[in-house]
């Protein structure tokens, strides 16, 4: 018994800090359903075998030229994440370039798994968030200069030079994953309901129609 009554507060101590040290994982994707039958649990993706792994898998060179811009917002992300980088898999690290045309917007935005900070490499770019309470934090940002978004905050850049800008961005994650807001909501597949999106921007169906004709993808 005075065994017992000895080795009872370590357990109990212990008990108390690994459970203060437990937490679920983050997400690496969107949805993960379990296949029980399968026997494999995965929250990203599968391992490739070792001896197939080459310089290659670690290697992307997509963010050295400026992207093309030719879309109505201005703006184009080029993105270096694990979908282009084998490697990056489990490293939980990415990044992407954004280059803006003059006028150009980054349209506002969240990257559900992950905090951005966005390095300036030309240009000059008006940047905010949104925090929970409604708050915006912005600043204008210039050539050499760093600005961070936290994780799962709307957030938007926009170049109010008459010169292109672009951006250097880091990511927490090996695949942050975005979410536009007007495009979310307006182009879902299938849609959300038009009296949703009515009720929750106070306008009329045939503004919502409007509005979702002019995010559809072009058709080639």
């Amino acid at each position: 018994m005075a065994l017992a009554a000895a080795i009872l507060p370590f357990l109990v101590f212990f008990t108390l800090i690994f459970a203060s040290l437990a937490y679920d994982p983050d997400m690496l994707q969107d949805l993960c359903v379990a296949e029980k039958s399968s026997g494999t649990k995965l929250n990203g993706f599968p391992c490739k075998d070792e001896a197939n792994v080459t310089a290659n898998d670690f290697f992307f060179d997509g963010l050295a030229k400026p992207g093309i811009v030719n879309n109505s917002v201005g703006s184009l992300v080029t993105g270096a994440n694990v979908e282009k980088i084998p490697g990056l898999n489990t490293l939980g690290v990415s990044l992407s370039r954004i280059d803006y045309a003059p006028d150009g917007l980054n349209p506002p935005h969240t990257h559900p798994r992950a905090t951005e900070m966005i390095f300036v490499l030309e240009g000059e770019l008006d940047v905010g968030f949104i925090t929970t309470a409604n708050k915006v934090i912005s600043k204008t940002v210039k050539k050499g200069e760093i600005f961070v978004f936290p994780r799962g905050l709307v957030h938007f850049q926009k170049n109010n030079g008459d010169k292109a800008a672009s951006v250097i961005s880091a990511f927490n994650s090996q695949l942050p994953g975005t979410q536009s807001i007007a495009v979310t909501l307006f182009t879902a597949n299938p849609p959300v309901p038009d009296n949703v999106l009515t009720k929750a921007f106070q306008v009329g169906t045939k503004e919502i129609e409007k509005i979702k004709s002019k995010l559809a993808p072009k058709k080639s």
